[in-house]
């Protein structure tokens, strides 16, 4: 039993740190975190299993009047997925979609140079791989993210978030070999409440966490 609020993403990474421990070791680990927030949780994750750590860049994709409702999502690889119920029902044109998934996809692009400093996405095919966020709302995110490592090959692909929402891992249960939720509580609104500490995590903090020092 998980007792919440997490003080902050590192204790939520260490606990979630062990309950994989507790699971028989998994077969040529890698761990893939979601940034920004998800990168503290993952550097845990990560040295617990002695596995390295990199980065699946991610972007929501946000309706253009209102940009914290997600329509879609965006990943590394120009790979994206989109909500097309939402957009049919709130009326959003093609060339709305186009204009916000062009902006997003610049990000993406801009954050992968900066995390991986012109490392190539890491060879998945053969290994299990864990996806690892501060937490799952709509699901959106770890959904577009998931599908894309799909279909890089890897052996087993797992999800592993401290809380989210029952309906996002419900959601993401057909898409992945395991989802690990430590805490769903109800009624669910945001991952920020179930958190003390949900500071902004910078780009300099996500560079600094993916150096081998601070494995």
């Amino acid at each position: 039993m998980v007792n919440l609020p997490f003080a902050d993403r590192f204790e939520a990474g260490r606990l979630l740190a062990e309950e994989l421990c507790r699971r028989p070791k998994p077969v040529r680990p890698i761990v893939l975190a979601l940034p920004r927030g998800g990168v503290p949780a993952g550097l845990a994750v990560a040295s617990a299993l002695q596995a390295p750590l990199d980065v699946v860049v991610v972007r929501k994709l946000g309706v253009p009047w209102r940009p914290e409702l997600a329509m879609g999502a965006i990943t590394s690889g120009a790979f994206h997925i989109l909500d097309n119920e939402l957009i049919h029902e709130l009326g959003i044109c093609p060339d709305e979609i186009a204009a916000v998934v062009s902006k997003e996809k610049d990000e993406v692009e801009r954050r992968e140079k900066l995390y991986r400093a012109g490392r190539p996405m890491p060879h998945l095919r053969g290994h299990t791989v864990f996806l690892v966020d501060d937490g799952l709302a709509t699901g959106s995110t770890m959904l577009a993210a998931a599908r894309y490592v799909r279909s890089l090959g890897p052996r087993k692909l797992i999800g592993a978030v401290p809380v989210g929402s029952v309906e996002a891992c419900h959601r993401l249960k057909k898409e992945l070999d395991e989802c690990l939720c430590l805490a769903t509580p109800e009624p669910f609104q945001a991952v920020g409440e179930w958190y003390n500490d949900f500071s902004q995590v910078s780009d300099a903090d996500v560079q600094q966490l993916l150096t081998p020092a601070a494995a």
